[in-house]
């Protein structure tokens, strides 16, 4: 069989890095709200030492969206609109056509529901739309609630929510001593993985985010990659229909000085100082195992562990796929190497 056609140019995905303090005023915001994962952050004692410092409404604002979820909403919103400064977040958002906002907000589910979130997006004065929509999220962490909660607030309230703790959580972080260097790092970070000059899209997303790796979605024609300080160590993703986002933790050396413990460091020997946490570590280094099954297995709840295994996986010893936790030998064979380069001992 003969073929008669002109080959087209091959389409590929587009890399772009962002950085800007309105990335990093949101994700310190989505850190601080997280309870269920705060401990974990290598800002909560930071946080939890100045949150006496925080001006009144800004707690009450802080507790609204740890309850609502709304900081999924912010990442949504700026990813829409890009913007350099919070200032400049508050004049694009304030013209905002509300169909445009409510299409913005909504999250992507796939192709078969996206008819749906239109609709309601359309006519987002329905609540029944929001509620139909947010049942196909049933199976996720928060985004159902989040959905309904949308549907709870007007327009203006939401937009209120968003200023005024954004404007709020700026005022207070930009006073603590490290902000101006994490923005100078995270502006560097932003220049250096711009001028890489990699032709394969994948590789450069592995390679700046030091390790994830993505696999291709339908409709996905753009990634974004933003680095943050706020967040770490953890990197967190989000998509809309055509864009996927990562944000993932900037390497802490461009925020070190000599002879300082680098955090990585820190949360792997604070994981291992524990009984049932070796213990664990101990039992997944034989098969993986769900939390059901740790569960049943330690005779303890399923919150504790959960609480412990958070620990163990924040600091890389442990990994979690569709509920089945299994040890990551890579990290455990590395770790001492770690300890040795920071002390400097040559191996």
């Amino acid at each position: 069989m003969k073929y008669n056609f002109s080959p087209q140019p091959l389409e590929t995905i587009s890399v772009q890095v962002e950085s800007s303090h309105v990335w990093e005023v949101i994700l310190g915001i989505a850190g601080f709200t997280h309870a269920k994962l705060r401990h974990t952050f290598e800002l909560d004692e930071k946080w939890s030492n100045e949150k006496e410092t925080m001006p009144v409404s800004l707690v009450n604002n802080l507790k609204m969206i740890e309850k609502t979820n709304f900081w999924y909403g912010l990442i949504m919103l700026q990813n829409k609109l890009s913007s350099s400064s919070v200032q400049e977040f508050e004049k694009l958002l304030s013209v905002i056509p509300l169909e445009s906002f409510y299409d913005t907000l909504l999250p992507y589910k796939n192709r078969n529901t996206e008819a749906m979130r239109k609709a309601a997006s359309s006519e987002y004065h329905r609540h029944e739309l929001f509620d139909n929509y947010a049942k196909h999220f049933e199976d996720h962490d928060f985004l159902s609630g989040y959905i309904r909660n949308l549907a709870l607030y007007t327009h203006q309230e939401l937009y209120d929510l968003f200023i005024n703790t954004m404007n709020s959580w700026l005022n207070w972080i930009s006073k603590q001593g490290e902000w101006e260097k994490w923005i100078q790092a995270l502006g560097f970070e932003k220049k250096q993985s711009n001028l890489l000059d990699m032709t394969n899209p994948l590789e450069k997303i592995e390679f700046i985010t030091d390790g994830i790796k993505y696999l291709p979605e339908p409709s996905v024609w753009t990634v974004k990659l933003i680095p943050h300080v706020s967040y770490r160590p953890w990197v967190l993703e989000a998509r809309t229909p055509d864009t996927k986002l990562f944000f993932y933790p900037i390497k802490e050396e461009y925020l070190l000085e000599q002879g300082v413990p680098p955090n990585e460091l820190i949360r792997i020997y604070k994981a291992l100082g524990d009984e049932l946490r070796l213990k664990l570590l101990y039992q997944l280094l034989k098969g993986p195992l769900s939390l059901q099954e740790l569960s049943v297995q330690f005779n303890t709840s399923k919150t504790t562990l959960h609480h412990q295994l958070s620990i163990l996986k924040a600091a890389k010893f442990i990994q979690v796929e569709r509920g089945v936790y299994s040890a990551n030998l890579a990290q455990i064979n590395n770790f001492s190497g770690k300890l040795y380069q920071y002390l400097g001992i040559v191996k």
